[in-house]
């Protein structure tokens, strides 16, 4: 007969996983083995993805803040060699792309891979996919009316050269975007603490200097220290870094989905999921891998 994980042992492995603990530190603690934890993780990535394709459609959001948070997989980028860096694109440096909704929190779309300019258009593309478009006829003169494009959602992203293209491909003139570049100083050394001495606004599209001020990034920063802290894979200066890309993505979908629909962030009383209206109720960690 074979040897299967109960679903209560299942659940609380990857209930210590999104708790921030490591692989190793799960095996300790459940009595396991690395290859038991990292099965169930990677049923649970998969899982996870196709919940969030799933009820993540048809979204109405405001304002987006978009932002990537970076990572390794394996070792970091200056390790590679030379033909590593021109065949391999699953280790070295790793970003997830994020875009939070600013009003309820709601991570409604994330990638992860290089920062280059392919990711940002795939990523723009997800996101305008779970949106609820306007229909095409919207636009159009008719009853008598003059034809126009209605911005549909604000964008605000940091400085990354490729997101103004991104932005035009996905959505061309349904979003308003800004871009927010701020600046540091006394920053000499990699993780040392640094002062922001300025921030520097800009409309790309329909945002004049009048609203510049709306552009913000701030909120979907703050979530960077949220995945850091309850990720180990996203733990500056530790061991528990991804040395298999696929693991590295099934734990970023686990973590979205646990965020989006069992977490309640700040002082909200409410799931981001509920907040907007994706669902009715508060999941606990059972229905979210129900």
């Amino acid at each position: 007969m074979s040897n299967v994980m109960s679903t209560e042992k299942r659940n609380t492995i990857l209930r210590l996983l999104v708790e921030g603990n490591s692989i190793r530190g799960v095996c300790r603690l459940m009595q396991t083995n690395i290859p038991s934890v990292l099965r169930q993780l990677e049923w649970a990535g998969e899982h996870c993805a196709n919940l969030l394709a799933t009820h993540l459609q048809g979204l109405t959001i405001e304002h987006a803040e978009c932002d990537e948070i970076w990572t390794f997989c394996a070792k970091k980028q200056s390790r590679l060699t030379v033909d590593e860096r021109a065949e391999r694109s699953n280790i070295g440096d790793a970003y997830l792309f994020t875009a939070q909704d600013q009003k309820t929190r709601l991570i409604a779309a994330h990638l992860l891979g290089k920062r280059s300019a392919d990711n940002a258009r795939r990523f723009m593309v997800q996101l305008r996919n779970r949106l609820a478009m306007p229909a095409p006829h919207a636009s159009d003169a008719h009853t008598y009316s003059k034809g126009g494009y209605r911005p549909i959602i604000q964008l605000s992203t940091d400085g990354f050269p490729a997101y103004p293209e991104a932005v035009d491909l996905a959505f061309g003139p349904y979003a308003k975007f800004g871009v927010i570049i701020k600046e540091y100083k006394n920053a000499n050394m990699a993780y040392t603490p640094s002062e922001m001495v300025g921030t520097i606004r800009k409309g790309i599209r329909g945002i004049n200097e009048q609203n510049a001020h709306t552009i913000c990034t701030s909120h979907v920063e703050r979530n960077n220290l949220t995945i850091r802290t309850f990720m180990k894979r996203y733990a500056r200066l530790s061991l528990g870094f991804s040395k298999k890309f696929e693991n590295l993505e099934a734990a970023v979908n686990l973590h979205i989905a646990y965020f989006n629909f069992c977490w309640r962030p700040g002082k909200m009383r409410i799931t981001p999921a509920m907040a907007a209206g994706i669902t009715p109720r508060l999941w606990n960690f059972n229905d979210l891998l129900a």
